[in-house]
């Protein structure tokens, strides 16, 4: 996929840009000040001249293309004078045999989708939508020859190079690690549960928070943006605020997770029978009542050893002999 940005008015961004990518893996940047790609990754100098020459004419038509389109936007869409910025997505895909699929573009002015179609290689045919300022006859014509002849050799030729080159890294799969996390809200605001899946890889995943088997809408729900991590990994956090009347109800609450590296759905659930209507059972609550039952059975031994010593049963009666161990965990 190549990503192209014209902007229209002055900032300090260069007025054309486009990042291509295999997957989500940069390959190369290209901007209107040096007219050139810089490389992101490895590449492999006897194509040099070739790729060169291939930059030149995709962006340089994108260039041409989009500067004419922003024209013909900004009047159509009553656009005043001032930063505009004009976008275009556009790539192709190889598929599982090898051979070559559709050609994918889609344009937006100021974020608002203006023109989107795919490029059908099969039936050489345009499926578009929003056809802009000429005829639809003419753009069928100009989309099939330029993508026929220009666009998807130059599309696929780079796919493959690139991904010959770079196969371990993007065909790599890792599987996602799950954590489960619970915050106590103040002033008895309820309590917070999130689902992460993080250390994932490829970057697809399906996240699902579940209340009572069925899920909880998207309107309650926080996060569930894919980030990535330092590691070329990426990660997914969603959360959902319980309230204390929902804790006394003592729904269900699981979240579930799909991910092309599991073979099932990996279901967690949780236990939210630790909280008590109100709130969480305090930590201190926790600890004191463990220390007040630790003491007890220290008194009561320490008693036992005392009445056996007495009746002279041996002094050297071990105290750990009749002592339980102190130790909790949480």
């Amino acid at each position: 996929m190549a990503l192209a940005t014209y902007i229209v008015g002055q900032t300090p961004f260069p007025e054309f840009s486009a990042v291509l990518m295999l997957d989500d893996l940069e390959i190369a940047y290209y901007d209107s000040t040096t007219w050139k790609p810089v490389y992101r990754t490895k590449s492999d100098s006897k194509y040099y001249d070739e790729e060169q020459s291939d930059a030149g004419v995709v962006f340089q038509d994108m260039y041409n293309s989009m500067k004419t389109r922003d024209i013909y936007v900004k009047e159509h869409l009553n656009k005043t004078d001032g930063v505009h910025v004009y976008q275009r997505l556009s790539g192709c895909e190889l598929l599982n045999d090898d051979k070559p699929g559709p050609l994918h573009s889609w344009d937006a002015f100021d974020g608002q989708c203006i023109e989107e179609f795919t490029y059908d290689l099969g039936k050489n045919d345009i499926h578009m939508k929003k056809p802009w300022i000429i005829s639809w006859d003419q753009v069928k014509w100009l989309h099939i020859q330029l993508c026929e002849n220009v666009y998807h050799p130059i599309c696929i030729k780079v796919l493959r190079r690139y991904l010959h080159l770079e196969k371990n890294n993007v065909m790599r799969k890792v599987k996602p690690s799950v954590r489960l996390m619970r915050k106590k809200l103040p002033d008895s605001q309820g309590l917070q549960i999130s689902c992460l899946a993080t250390g994932f890889y490829p970057r697809h995943i399906n996240l699902t928070l579940f209340r009572d088997d069925q899920p909880v809408d998207d309107d309650q729900i926080t996060g569930g943006q894919i980030l990535p991590n330092g590691d070329g990994t990426y990660q997914m956090r969603k959360s959902l605020v319980i309230s204390d009347e929902e804790l006394r109800e003592g729904h269900k609450y699981n979240c579930t997770m799909k991910h092309l590296n599991l073979d099932n759905k990996l279901d967690i659930i949780f236990d939210t029978d630790k909280y008590y209507p109100g709130g969480s059972v305090s930590l201190f609550v926790v600890i004191s009542v463990l220390v007040l039952m630790c003491v007890a059975v220290l008194i009561t031994t320490l008693i036992i050893w005392r009445k056996r010593r007495a009746a002279g049963q041996g002094s050297e009666t071990s105290l750990t002999k009749y002592s339980p161990s102190c130790e909790y965990t949480m």
